[in-house]
């Protein structure tokens, strides 16, 4: 019988694979070489690094991630499926949530850089809203490279995946290069600037805002942020989180919602039978998860987050979903 070991924090899964294979649900530092080592799958979130290292001589022959990015997947010994798409309505809600909050006028331009599932979600909630949108993807034929965008735009907003490689890297996106383009034009057009990170945290260089903040900080022209991924996770940057200039703190939880869990699950599970040739499933309708939607959610978050920056896994972990 197969082996498939699954993330504990992954919902809707329990009692759906017990009749075909044998399922273990496993915290994510319980995924070893041991413990991996006589698994044929692995069902993962971003907390669980797959390499080499981890499934070398090993039975696995493939990874699921209930996750849209698989930067996490460092091995090409095993077929990778993702769940691309499965949260974009709840990360484009977040970014609206901080639209809202950051109360940015409706003749503003917002910049979106990537243009997948949720990049094309944002574009059309910001035209909705009474924005003018430029988009940066080269892959998509946007041309517009993100220092042109950060030149035009009074809110940059990154939805891309991590890469370090390829002709068009996404690695450290937002430099120092970049920050530089976007302070001038501040100071020129005396605007404002609103920088979003729902992507990943990598997409962002924080020691280089970092300086730049403290390289302007007498001017009255500021920039501010709205953070949910960090360089480090979960031991992200202290210093940059109790800056005043982030608005919006949290601890990458912008996909967090009921339907997109529900979706990434889905699609696992979809993957693995695909893989292995087996029925059709269909996930458990109800996994007891409830979704919270109160007013100023994301506000209580950065408070909270502010106030306990060393317990941002413990806090992402017990998160309620919207």
């Amino acid at each position: 019988m197969r082996k498939i070991l699954i993330e504990e924090h992954i919902p809707y899964l329990k009692g759906i694979l017990e009749p075909y294979a044998q399922v273990c649900y496993m915290a994510p530092n319980a995924f070893t070489k041991d413990a991996v080592r006589d698994a044929d799958a692995l069902i993962v979130r971003t907390r669980t690094i797959i390499d080499d290292a981890l499934i070398e001589g090993s039975a696995v022959q493939c990874v699921a991630t209930a996750t849209i990015g698989t930067d996490h997947i460092r091995t090409k010994h095993v077929s990778v499926y993702s769940a691309a798409g499965c949260n974009a309505q709840a990360v484009c809600d977040y970014v609206e949530q901080v639209l809202t909050e950051c109360e940015i006028a409706t003749n503003s331009t917002l910049g979106v850089v990537g243009y997948g599932h949720i990049g094309t979600l944002v574009t059309q909630m910001a035209q909705r809203m009474g924005l003018r949108v430029l988009i940066s993807d080269p892959f998509k034929g946007y041309a517009l490279t993100v220092e042109d965008l950060a030149k035009q735009c009074d809110v940059l907003t990154f939805h891309t995946p991590l890469t370090q490689e390829g002709e068009y890297p996404t690695y450290r996106l937002l430099n120092q290069n970049t920050l530089r383009v976007i302070y001038e034009d501040a100071v020129s057009t005396r605007r404002n600037k609103l920088i979003i990170n729902a992507a990943r945290g990598g997409i962002m260089d924080e020691q280089a805002i970092l300086d730049g903040l403290m390289q302007h900080k007498d001017d009255i022209l500021r920039l501010t942020f709205a953070i949910d991924c960090w360089e480090n996770e979960p031991r992200i940057c202290h210093e940059l989180l109790l800056r005043n200039e982030v608005r919006c703190a949290s601890y990458h939880i912008a996909g967090y919602s009921v339907a997109g869990k529900r979706n990434a699950s889905q699609m696992c599970l979809d993957a693995i039978c695909r893989h292995f040739q087996l029925p059709h499933l269909t996930i458990c309708p109800d996994d007891g998860i409830r979704g919270d939607s109160a007013p100023g959610w994301l506000a209580r978050i950065t408070t909270n987050l502010k106030s306990h920056p060393d317990d941002f896994e413990s806090l992402r972990s017990a998160y309620a979903l919207r």
